[in-house]
């Protein structure tokens, strides 16, 4: 059995939502065990028990949110070496465009040699004043789709040995 990791940071519930909804539909394929677990409960043991990653987090001022950041600073050189091939996609749950966060954490499965095998899905709710920033999301259907769908994506190309 393949097992897929999906961690991610949320703080105001967006990322959470769309961390849930993938792995929801992640869970529905045979053959894979799906793993949800925040950032900060994740570390560099649950990456290498680990056959692919779904990364999900926050834009916090045009950067990756800073508990993302640390899940990664605290795992990067641990595992350094040993994931090379794996498969990994992206979410970033943002506030204006999202680019930047995506780029971050791009940059960082390439240092860890990770295969790309979606394009990053953002997320994007428009919270531009600090009462909106800070309020509690709710992601609308169509967006838990489209994580649904990429969740459901990893986890059928895990448990086929597409990659």
């Amino acid at each position: 059995m393949k097992t897929l990791l999906i961690v991610y940071h949320s703080l105001t519930g967006g990322t959470q939502q769309m961390a849930e909804a993938a792995a929801e539909a992640a869970r529905a394929q045979e053959g894979v065990a799906v793993r949800l677990q925040r950032a900060v409960d994740t570390g560099p043991d649950d990456l290498l028990a680990a056959d692919g990653y779904l990364f999900g987090t926050p834009e916090n001022l045009a950067s990756m949110a800073g508990l993302m950041k640390d899940f990664f600073d605290r795992c990067y050189y641990p595992v350094l070496g040993r994931l090379n091939g794996r498969p990994y996609a992206a979410m970033i749950c943002a506030g204006s465009d999202g680019q930047n966060a995506l780029r971050q954490l791009e940059r960082i499965a390439t240092g860890w040699r990770l295969r790309s095998v979606a394009p990053g899905l953002i997320v994007c709710t428009h919270a531009q004043t600090p009462e909106r920033i800070f309020a509690p999301k709710q992601i609308g259907a169509e967006d838990r789709a489209r994580c649904a769908d990429l969740g459901g994506a990893l986890a059928a190309g895990l448990a086929l040995g597409v990659f």
